[in-house]
């Protein structure tokens, strides 16, 4: 069986055209999940139970065959088998009831066992695997703690993060062993998902950039570092992709974490930060997902300029986030037929 393309890419081998997968290819713009998500209303109902997540995670590899094809799930997802409950109300997002905010809750915290927490996770990914065969890359991933405190401390999405940054400033050493423990359990929970067929991993650390450039190299980047420094321990050639939102003011610390390909958002050239990388960094990006609602001939103009400064090194397309909900179905159609014609 050969290597698959994204895979290949991920390793910094030469490869005859750019890998190309999108953050949240599965999802509401495409009609076929919104009608499955019509039959199964809950959120955990649809990505825990194997059956239903390996048909969503799929969905984007029979309409658009993408490179990567990612583990349909979600950041939170192993949060349950540490001890923190949460729940998924449709259009209001994670509500996490009570939120931690003191040391007994850190304490009463237990270690991760992937296996007993999150049974679901073994069929999905092993199942994409031999759907998938060598045709695409399968992909796990997982929250960075940053993100995932901001969750539990919070108790629900935010936009300022004030509960958290509070702690940082009052307790830092109360969120100090709040982060240390969701490090050691997302890398566990990475290794399980490698262990599981998973063949690259993405750690997403959504809310990092929220923070400032100090409190990021205090509260983001020593865990981020952690996870990647863990997994790598026991999987030293499986890429880690490292994604943060709004990195404009971080992005060169992301290749210090020891991650193999930085995911950049769209505020950021990609062409200068490919110059300022360490040629063994790999990049991932960077479109801004409303060009995807552009027309056709500005869509191609956009992604083409950014494979053309992205793809001198080591270098994934993606989208500079998610593929927003609305999206036309037939660009990002457009899109995959676009950068995979490119030889």
């Amino acid at each position: 069986m050969t290597t698959p393309l994204l895979l290949r890419a991920a390793r910094g081998e030469s490869v005859e055209r750019p890998p190309i997968w999108l953050m949240r290819q599965a999802g509401r713009y495409m009609k076929v999940y919104r009608d499955l998500r019509d039959r199964y209303p809950s959120f955990r109902e649809r990505s825990e139970t194997p059956e239903l997540a390996i048909e969503i995670s799929l969905q984007p590899f029979r309409a658009f065959a993408p490179d990567g094809v990612i583990l349909f799930s979600d950041i939170l997802t192993p949060l349950p088998g540490i001890g923190i409950p949460f729940d998924i109300v449709e259009s209001k997002g994670p509500i996490i009831d009570p939120p931690i905010r003191t040391l007994e809750q850190v304490q009463q915290l237990h270690s991760l066992e992937p296996e007993a927490a999150c049974p679901f996770i073994r069929p999905i990914l092993s199942t994409l695997r031999q759907e998938v065969r060598d045709r695409a890359t399968v992909l796990g991933f997982a929250g960075a703690p940053w993100t995932l405190a901001a969750y539990a401390i919070e108790g629900k999405s935010s936009k300022d993060y004030i509960e958290i940054k509070t702690m940082a400033y009052r307790e830092p050493d109360l969120l100090h062993k709040f982060l240390s423990h969701l490090a050691t359990a997302v890398a566990d929970y990475l290794c399980y998902q490698i262990d599981c067929g998973a063949q690259v991993v993405q750690l997403f650390d959504s809310w990092a950039g929220q923070l400032s450039r100090q409190d990021y190299d205090a509260f983001a980047f020593p865990y981020q570092k952690q996870v990647v420094q863990q997994v790598k321990a026991v999987y030293p050639d499986v890429p880690i992709i490292l994604y943060i939102n709004g990195s404009a003011a971080v992005v060169d610390r992301m290749a210090a974490t020891g991650a193999d390909i930085v995911s950049l958002d769209w505020t950021v050239d990609i062409g200068m930060i490919r110059q300022q990388f360490p040629a063994h960094v790999g990049l991932q990006g960077n479109l801004d997902p409303v060009v995807l609602f552009a027309p056709q001939p500005v869509l191609k103009e956009r992604a083409l300029a950014i494979i053309e400064a992205g793809r001198k090194g080591k270098y994934i397309f993606n989208l500079g986030h998610g593929v927003l909900q609305r999206t036309p179905e037939e660009n990002v159609g457009f899109l995959f037929d676009l950068v995979k014609s490119l030889g």
